[in-house]
């Protein structure tokens, strides 16, 4: 697996974004994911330079819904091999058939572009549902990639590692994230997510890239050398 950033993480450090790929490069990572596609050839020019890999792009529903085209040539300059929708309310695993259009609408979604699209899990897609959850249910009604975060995934008081066996073959990206015992966003190390397992589970069910991603970091320059190097013994 390749390790990667979330740039989520770094959205309060400003900076020139081919400063902070510097900053990545240097920290050791091997890629970045990017929160948004901004400029491409500016962003596409800057991985050049710095030689890191991208792992992905989130696009939120409503730019994925208004101008696919212009969404599909800017991943392309991107040269991105996933597009991510980051996030789909409440609404959308509030019962069946919510999830069942929700299934629908990832499918159409997925037909508008020429890679696939992965949906990234947050907390409450955990919502109960008939035998299982609404996660279970959304995965049962479509063959959509997933990028699984699995700090969220233990935040919403599942087993992370059962999920990533489920999801063999059809989770190309995970999100390595720690959370408190009350479910907020912490180091790497410092929480009570089985980091190892989690790990060891990504790598049997083909995950390419592991993405390190804290969602409210005390110091975005320090997260990032926090997070590689909490990454590297969790894969040796």
């Amino acid at each position: 697996m390749r390790t990667a950033i979330q740039l989520w993480t770094l959205r309060d450090l400003r900076e020139p974004l081919s400063d902070v790929l510097d900053r990545i490069a240097a920290a050791g990572y091997d890629g970045v994911e990017f929160a948004g596609i901004g400029d491409p050839g500016v962003s596409r020019r800057a991985l050049d330079e710095t030689g890191l890999g991208i792992a992905g792009v989130h696009v939120g529903l409503d730019d994925l819904q208004s101008d696919s085209r212009t969404v599909g040539n800017q991943v392309r300059t991107l040269d991105a091999p996933y597009l991510v929708l980051p996030y789909l309310d409440d609404d959308h695993f509030a019962s069946e058939s919510a999830v069942e259009s929700t299934a629908a609408l990832l499918e159409l979604l997925e037909a508008e572009f020429d890679r696939p699209l992965l949906y990234h899990n947050h907390d409450h897609e955990f919502v109960p549902l008939g035998d299982g959850t609404a996660f279970d249910a959304l995965l049962d009604r479509t063959t959509v990639g997933v990028e699984f975060d699995a700090g969220w995934a233990h935040a919403a008081g599942q087993d992370p590692v059962t999920l990533l066996r489920r999801l063999d073959g059809r989770v190309p990206v995970v999100h390595l994230k720690d959370m408190t015992a009350d479910g907020e966003p912490t180091a790497l190390g410092e929480g009570v997510v089985p980091l190892q397992a989690v790990v060891d589970a990504a790598r049997e069910a083909g995950t390419e890239w592991l993405v390190f991603e804290h969602d409210d970091p005390e110091n975005p320059v320090d997260a990032i050398q926090a997070g590689i190097d909490g990454m590297r013994p969790l894969l040796e």
